[in-house]
């Protein structure tokens, strides 16, 4: 299913619901936020997000915890998790995704490009999931915006 489709499944889903959205993104640099706000109606159910790119912007914007981000990396299962749960607190949403990865060329964190953890928060529980992609660099970054919508979408109920 195309991004575009994604989005709109997910905002009409989220109307339904009367249920809303908050986003951190790292390695998609706000595609999630621009996929999600171009479909008529957004605003009903996107609160807004935070594109948290550096270390310093996760420590500073998200509250994610120095040692954290020197135990694990900011491209770990632990990050993704707390970049979900603190901006869905942030914006008192309902549910929030967070992307954190490798996008390349070249590795970073000692990952290699392609590493990917997307963060799904709601009321309820918080997880990530890990991806390992393969392309250049918008290739990963925009299986990541494709993911992150789809794993969201799956778990919204209908």
């Amino acid at each position: 299913m195309s991004t575009d489709n994604l989005a709109k499944k997910v905002v009409n889903k989220l109307k339904k619901l009367d249920k809303s959205l908050s986003v951190a993104e790292s390695i998609t640099a706000g595609g999630i936020a621009n996929s999600i706000t171009q479909v008529p109606g957004a605003s009903k159910v996107f609160f807004g997000g935070i594109i948290a790119y550096s270390d310093d912007s996760k420590v500073s914007e998200l509250a994610i915890s120095k040692s954290d981000i020197k135990k694990f990396t900011s491209v770990s299962e632990q990050v993704a998790i707390e970049m979900a749960k603190n901006v869905r607190k942030k914006f008192k949403t309902d549910f929030a995704i967070s992307t954190t990865g490798v996008a390349g060329p070249g590795k970073a964190y000692g990952q290699k490009a392609g590493t990917v953890w997307i963060g799904i928060s709601t009321q309820k529980q918080t997880f990530a999931v890990s991806l390992l992609l393969s392309g250049d660099r918008e290739m990963i970054r925009h299986a990541t915006i494709t993911s992150a919508l789809a794993a969201l979408e799956r778990i919204l109920k209908p």
